[in-house]
């Protein structure tokens, strides 16, 4: 086992969550990219929230909820923080976070504009690397806003290298690496290499601050930063104790220039009210920019950076060192303390500093190692490698008081009496102060329910108990309402998400080899209460077909369906298929539980059964399918009675297919003698009978042991949603499955009703529609959790047809094949989008020459939110390596290294039988 599987494996268990983790997790990536304009820092009375507090006001406005910073890095409570500052010095203001567009400014939603990437990382972090390119003139801020607000929907964006500002490589390569000696000592080292064709000065500010926990209570400690010599910065704290920050020189041998200030709000630049301190949050940037009086001479604050003025030849690399930890004993005199401070950072950034960097990182070589499938080419391990790293990175300190953000601080303005009514009112039991995976943590810097599951599968690998801690986390009665909603995510906790926990749970335990009972019966009965809910509250009918409206698949129909712009009730084949889904999901954790021995449940396994068995009949019964078409559509129910079928070709009208299971022969007999809905089913489908279920094709195995299908498509029904599935014409793409039938490009689907028309076409890149707002892409492009699920149950289909089953796939090409084989071609066109084709480019990088060819920029990769359904190219979101990092899941299982979830169920029932 390799040393970093020996660090995780220390996580202590989940009953306190990270306060019983292994001491590993105590410092971490665990600083967000942008804290500005998210919904915790808005105390705006119209919900506003990139207008409350935009990109010019985050360099002067103290945060309430959360930090950012570049490289950011801090303890697991956020008390304080490292980072890193860069001033090429032309441009107007540091740059100390990355910048990207609003909402409002994008011509397709929110979007960075910025080029960094995460290329490494250890579940502990004991070792991870970051990077950034940082252009040498001057930042196009203004460019780029204006540019793209002249842009439309039908327009591309206007990305950062399309303003020339990278031309002639005139930028700098900036890493930084961080590697802990021990739990609690963080070695830093930036290190900046002049791209450009000539001799250039850089100014680097490795930057600590606290985050501001002081402003929010009268009686509220303050903790102090403090400077000990040229080399040495202290730093006191309630909390973290005593700790010391140690720089090195730059390559000529100077001492950086220690420069302090207060986290605290410039008041008089924002507000024009009186300073609360002449050293405000800005003042680093204002001294170092224009030479401001803006920092504290008497070298005190809570924010303060170790100044490198730097002149680099073309290009020549400069590292700078630093090294926080523990404090050592302080010395009599202030003399002595500059001293020794000197002495101290030469002692401890020396070769010892080397040996744990190159220590840790071959630790982590080692430890992905192990973890790369032998088959798996160099490339494929590259991709796989840099997905974890990403998910890695995507940790991030999530801080939400509900309660206490609806009704104020004490010692600030009462917020707007508007809030109390607006957005997130009903979830005032909402308080969380917790590590959690991010989605992208720009873009989507906080948790959205439904992408965190997708997260889960993919951290188990890397993490397993972090991974299950997040899937507990999120049941926590400090997270689920009352009532026993999930939340959903930041902008709307009240919204619906598909309800893949309990898959997840599943899937997280098979990963981590089927150990941690105790685990699964936990997440079970917190997700007992979240099933009741959908039950109760998404059918309004009663007749177990659901609404559930968003569903995450935010534009991907004609209409509004969390807000329906008409009258009536909106049956959803999609939100009726996730709780057949979720049934049977629930059903096989159930028979785990029974199964193994871990606690009586044969009561449940029975109850999901009969669940599924209602919606099964209620698809069937309702209308929802056609059988001309070969998908389901969603029906608009109007108040006269006249039911009107939404007839476009999408991922929801396939969502169905994913609930099948394959239940053993005790489940028949246990089912046959309720006597209820679940033994309709059976009845149904003529398997009442045991002496004559070896006649029907849903059977397999000998009497007595065993085994059936459960699908609600059934088998006429698979092979006709698969004929549009597999046909290039509709869904498949060279790279994977589109989210909307390509059909749509050339017949787009309108939809008359109520004096409303609204159209869906197939647009394989950006949506062109405001709907759900600029950054929803579900009428074309290739999304992985739908692709990933699709394949997942294609495997699980070949398990128990195995080769008897065939397809034709492609769709009209003549070819009949194995399940497996598919879903094997599925997995190898979703990870071509990162891997390098026959003609030498990644499809994610697109059209983009310099991501292409540049060997500076070939090999970092971005896990985009989506990508292109025709060419692959990768759009929203750069960062979201949160459910795009299933690819490194993917990779794994394409090449072997993965037992299936189906088996380890499969194993737990063989070990029951006598």
């Amino acid at each position: 086992m390799s040393a970093e599987r020996q660090r995780v494996d220390g996580f202590g268990g989940l009953e306190d969550g990270l306060r019983q983790a292994s001491d590993w997790y105590l410092w971490g990536p665990y600083v967000s990219e942008r804290q500005w304009g998210t919904v915790r820092e808005d105390y705006s009375a119209d919900g506003q929230a990139w207008d409350y507090l935009p990109h010019d006001h985050a360099r002067s406005r103290a945060y309430r909820w959360g930090e950012d910073g570049l490289a950011g890095f801090c303890d697991v409570e956020q008390r304080l923080c490292l980072g890193l500052a860069l001033w090429n010095g032309r441009d107007p203001i540091l740059k100390e976070r990355t910048f990207g567009l609003t909402g409002a400014q994008g011509n397709h939603g929110e979007d960075v504009k910025e080029y960094w990437w995460y290329l490494d990382a250890v579940p502990s972090h004991a070792w991870n690397r970051w990077r950034y390119h940082y252009p040498q003139r001057p930042f196009p801020y203004e460019d780029l806003i204006e540019v793209n607000g002249r842009r439309g929907k039908h327009d591309p964006e206007y990305e950062l290298l399309d303003t020339g500002v990278f031309d002639d490589d005139r930028y700098w390569i900036t890493e930084v690496w961080y590697a802990k000696a021990d739990p609690t000592d963080i070695l830093m080292t930036v290190r900046v290499t002049n791209a450009g064709p000539a001799a250039d000065i850089v100014h680097v500010l490795p930057t600590a601050w606290f985050r501001n926990t002081w402003s929010w209570d009268s009686d509220a400690a303050r903790p102090v930063l403090a400077g000990a010599g040229s080399s040495a910065i202290t730093a006191e704290h309630p909390f973290l104790g005593s700790l010391e920050l140690l720089a090195g020189p730059a390559p000529d041998g100077t001492s950086p220039l220690p420069l302090f200030c207060e986290n605290e709000t410039n008041e008089a630049r924002l507000f024009g009210a009186a300073p609360v301190t002449p050293y405000p949050k800005d003042g680093i940037n204002d001294h170092v920019v224009s030479g401001a009086p803006t920092v504290n001479p008497d070298e005190r604050g809570t924010k303060c950076a170790f100044w490198y003025r730097l002149t680099i030849a073309p290009g020549e690399t400069a590292e700078l060192r630093l090294r926080l930890r523990p404090a050592a004993a302080p010395s009599t005199s202030s003399a002595g303390a500059g001293a020794q401070g000197g002495e101290r950072a030469a002692a401890a950034l020396g070769s010892g500093f080397d040996q744990v960097v190159q220590q840790r990182r071959a630790e982590a070589d080692e430890f992905y190692h192990e973890l790369t499938p032998g088959p798996a080419s160099p490339d494929e391990a590259m991709v796989m490698r840099q997905a974890f790293a990403g998910l890695l990175w995507g940790k991030q300190m999530y801080n939400y008081d509900v309660a206490r953000w609806l009704d104020g601080d004490p010692t600030q303005p009462v917020p707007p009496a508007e809030r109390k009514n607006g957005r997130n009112a009903r979830w005032r039991n909402f308080d969380s102060f917790d590590l959690m995976s991010m989605p992208d943590k720009w873009e989507y810097p906080w948790f959205a329910a439904w992408d965190l599951a997708f997260h889960c599968v993919a951290l188990a690998h890397v993490d397993p108990a972090f991974a299950k801690y997040q899937l507990i986390l999120l049941c926590r009665e400090w997270f689920q309402n009352p009532n026993g909603a999930l939340p959903a995510y930041e902008w709307d906790f009240g919204d619906v998400n598909p309800p893949v926990q309990a898959w997840a749970a599943l899937e997280v335990f098979a990963i981590d080899g089927g150990r941690d009972l105790d685990f699964l019966s936990r997440v079970f009965d917190k997700l007992l209460l979240n099933f009741a809910w959908w039950v109760n509250r998404e059918d309004a009918g009663g007749r177990n077909v659901f609404e559930g409206g968003f569903l995450g698949l935010d534009n991907i129909g004609p209409i509004d369906r969390s807000h329906l712009p008409v009258s009536g009730v909106l049956e959803q084949s999609d939100a009726t298929g996730w709780m057949a889904f979720y049934a049977i999901a629930m059903a096989a954790i159930a028979g785990v539980l029974q199964r193994s021995g871990q606690r009586p449940a044969v009561d449940l396994v029975i109850k999901f059964l009969e669940h599924y068995a209602a919606i099964t009949a209620a698809m069937d019964d309702q209308g929802l399918w056609d059988d001309a078409d070969g998908l389901y559509y969603d029906r608009l129910l109007t108040p006269d009675g006249t039911a009107v079928p939404l007839k476009y070709r999408s991922m929801g009208g396939v969502i169905p297919m994913l609930s099948a299971a394959v239940i053993d022969e005790g489940w028949i007999t246990e089912s046959l003698t309720v006597g209820k809905q679940f033994a309709g089913l059976l009845r149904r489908h003529g398997l009442t009978d045991p002496d004559k279920m070896d006649d029907q094709d849903l059977i397999r195995g000998k009497p007595g042991s065993r085994h059936m299908l459960l699908s609600v498509v059934g088998l006429d029904r698979l092979e006709k949603i698969c004929g549009k599935l597999f046909d290039p014409g509709d869904f498949l793409s060279p790279y994977g499955l589109r989210a909307l039938s390509a059909y749509h490009r050339d017949h787009p689907y309108v939809l008359e009703v109520e004096g409303l028309t609204a159209t869906v076409d197939y647009e394989p890149a950006e949506s062109t529609t405001d709907m759900f707002g600029g950054n929803s892409n579900w009428r074309g492009p290739l999304w992985f959790p739908l692709n990933y699920l699709v394949v997942s149950v294609l495997e699980r289909y070949y398990q128990f047809f195995g080769d008897e089953l065939t397809i034709e796939y492609p769709a009209g090409s003549g070819h009949r094949m194995p399940l497996d084989v598919i879903a094997l071609d599925l997995q190898d066109r979703l990870i071509s989008l990162f891997t390098v084709g026959p003609d030498g480019r990644r499809p994610c990088f697109g059209w983009v020459e310099r991501l292409q060819h540049d060997p500076a920029w070939k090999e970092n990769l971005l896990f985009n939110e989506y990508f292109h359904g025709d060419n692959g190219a990768g759009l929203g979101a750069s960062h979201q390596t949160g459910w795009t990092g299933l690819i490194a899941d993917i990779i794994r299982r394409r090449h072997g290294a993965v037992t299936s979830t189906s088996d380890l169920i499969g194993g737990f029932t063989e070990q029951a039988r006598p």
